[in-house]
């Protein structure tokens, strides 16, 4: 295969959602001396980037991500040391975690994989997150973006304690906030203070991009 082809071949195959074939194209592709920046930039994000063109169309629906998400995952595991030794450089870093209250996570790893797949570096708190987890992890990491998820509607309150917690422990200028999850919507995103909302994995990169990009022409 020429390296046109495997790229084409990890494209079609992210896309299916075929994971073993994912992580055995990427292997050959580095055999073959191919740069990891070059596998994740010119397949694997075009990609996911379609997957999420395809589930804002109706084309595609939430299985269809979480699989083609999780080929992509298998395929970054390889990567993402091979990334940190070139260099590459991340868009961002996005601390992630659901709420004190909600275990529910499928939601969120979809969207921590398009996230790392688009080049941020995420740090995934996991579920349960308590506010003073949050407090820790903004002020350790110093994110670009916290991003918080809830699936149940008695959780949600907690983005409002989050938030509050954050701006008390002085670190809610220059951070930008976003919320998800099945429950919220953009009205109620707005009213707890997040500067951001997301119904879908998709959204969420394409918005935590734009954020990103509005936050530092400010600066």
């Amino acid at each position: 295969m020429t390296h046109d082809e495997i790229i084409k071949a990890l494209y079609d195959e992210t896309l299916l959602g075929n994971a073993p074939a994912v992580l055995e194209l990427t292997q050959k592709a580095l055999a073959d001396g191919m740069g990891p920046d070059t596998i994740l930039f010119d397949a694997l994000i075009p990609s996911l980037e379609e997957v999420g063109s395809r589930f804002e169309r109706g084309d595609y629906f939430v299985p269809e991500m979480l699989i083609a998400g999780k080929a992509m995952a298998g395929a970054l595991n390889v990567l993402r040391p091979l990334l940190a030794d070139t260099g590459a450089e991340t868009v961002g870093t996005f601390v992630m975690g659901t709420v004190k209250g909600d275990v529910h996570d499928i939601g969120k790893n979809l969207v921590n994989i398009m996230l790392e797949g688009a080049g941020f570096n995420v740090i995934d708190l996991g579920v349960q997150v308590a506010p003073e987890k949050f407090v820790a992890a903004v002020a350790e990491h110093k994110p670009d973006i916290l991003g918080m998820s809830a699936f149940l509607t008695t959780t949600m309150p907690m983005f409002k304690v989050n938030i509050h917690e954050i701006t008390k422990a002085g670190l809610r200028e220059g951070l930008i906030i976003m919320v998800g999850g099945a429950p919220v919507t953009q009205e109620y995103a707005d009213a707890v203070g997040a500067d951001g909302y997301a119904a879908d994995a998709s959204t969420a990169v394409r918005l935590a991009k734009e954020l990103i990009k509005k936050q530092r022409a400010l600066v």
